[in-house]
């Protein structure tokens, strides 16, 4: 039988493992699992063909109790109510299991970037910030690029913002580096994914140099995560996109195909490597598994048929719960999202820094700090992995819940 679990289910079952762990009190995991604010705001648009088009955007604040909330705005047909309340959440967890200060939020627009003109996104993404610029703020929640989002996006909303309340750069994070934009940014996330691996590597007995590496989406996250894990040694046999997959057993030319993925936007058409389909991109012998595209990539369908020596979750919530249990049963470690891929949201952290104190750092100090806080996250949570006998991603849940409930019981004003 199918599994049919709601994006918000499938994480809040995640947090309930791991608060059964911490003996979390009933009402306390009720305070941490309810969002604190939920805005939903209707976009109307006149396009280039003359109709009106009405968009419909959203935005999940999840918690602030350890500061300003903090999450990714993603333009995709399936964004929803609760693939946002689910994000939100995981954001919470992430910013606390790498320990900066900030809580989570998510939010974004339902539209197809793909079937949209630039004018069209600039006037949606300006749209939207005028209606919903309300509920953002400074030291309340910033945005940041997400799925189909990026630098020239939140570029658009800085502007617009700053127009109404004055010049905000901190406004939003991941901006283009002439308008306050942090050194390292864009690396980031695929810099901490391969940090994350290499020293998983280390506790899973993978000799990294030469290991067979398999990566599902080859956006800013995939393509960076490729990139640095090749610099490292490693062998990229396949990556795959909304096009399709490449596959060679004697490893990828990652170099040639970052560029034409950046000049192309895609990987089709690179012209060099075995043509294969995402679904056989997951079954593949490899040594290290990424699914860096979507959330749900990995169900009760299919993990059955993957076969890696270990999965590295640079996507968000890409292993449904069902799915994560089956690859437990057959011994396949996996390392969870929320300290794979947190390394965009800490260099947002320290962009964020920058832009309060405005003062710019250099992107070897961007990178220094990065490997700190990553390394420092990582050894946490294999130190209660080990201490309490939990899977690694139950360690990281009861590391980040215990810290925001702590955060929580100090404030009080309950």
């Amino acid at each position: 039988m199918a599994e049919r679990v709601s994006n918000y289910e499938n994480t809040n079952r995640l947090f309930d493992k791991a608060a059964n762990a911490i003996d979390l009190p009933e009402d306390e995991r009720l305070l941490l699992k309810t969002p604190f604010r939920e805005v939903q705001v209707e976009v109307p648009l006149r396009m280039s063909n003359g109709h009106i088009e009405v968009f419909l955007g959203y935005r999940v604040q999840h918690n602030m109790a350890r500061g300003p909330m903090k999450g990714g705005l993603r333009y995709h047909p399936h964004v929803d109510i609760d693939e946002a309340r689910s994000l939100a959440s995981l954001m919470t967890w992430k910013t606390a299991l790498v320990d900066i200060p900030f809580g989570g939020a998510k939010g974004g627009i339902t539209c197809d970037p793909a079937l949209m003109t630039l004018t069209e996104l600039e006037h949606l993404t300006r749209r939207f910030t005028t209606r919903i610029g309300l509920a953002w703020g400074l030291h309340t929640d910033i945005p940041a690029p997400d799925v189909n989002t990026n630098a020239q996006v939140m570029a658009w909303i800085m502007d617009e913002y700053s127009q109404r309340y004055g010049y905000t750069p901190g406004i939003v994070t991941g901006k283009p580096l002439a308008l306050g934009g942090s050194p390292g940014r864009e690396a980031a996330t695929g810099r901490g994914v391969s940090i994350i691996t290499r020293e998983a590597c280390l506790e899973f007995g993978i000799e990294l140099k030469g290991a067979r590496v398999a990566i599902q989406g080859f956006g800013n996250v995939g393509s960076w995560t490729a990139r640095l894990l090749a610099e490292m040694g490693a062998r990229v046999v396949a990556v795959s996109d909304f096009s399709g997959g490449l596959y060679c057993s004697d490893g990828l030319p990652v170099e040639d195909l970052f560029r034409h993925a950046a000049m192309t936007r895609t990987i089709g058409g690179f012209g060099s490597g075995e043509a294969i389909s995402n679904e056989d991109l997951l079954g593949l012998d490899c040594d290290i598994l990424i699914p860096a595209a979507l959330g749900g990539a990995i169900t009760q369908e299919n993990a059955r048929d993957v076969k890696t020596r270990m999965i590295v979750e640079a996507a968000n919530s890409p292993i449904t719960t069902i799915a994560d249990a089956i690859l437990e049963e057959r011994g396949i470690p996996i390392v969870p999202d929320i300290l794979a891929n947190a390394g965009g949201v800490t260099v947002s952290y320290f962009e964020w820094v920058q832009n309060v104190q405005v003062f710019t750092w250099d992107e070897a100090r961007v990178n220094e700090q990065l490997e700190k806080i990553m390394s420092r996250a990582y050894q946490n949570v294999i130190g209660v992995m080990r201490d309490k006998n939990v899977r690694m991603r139950t360690a990281a849940f009861m590391i980040a819940i215990a810290r925001v409930a702590e955060a929580e019981r100090l404030r009080g004003g309950f």
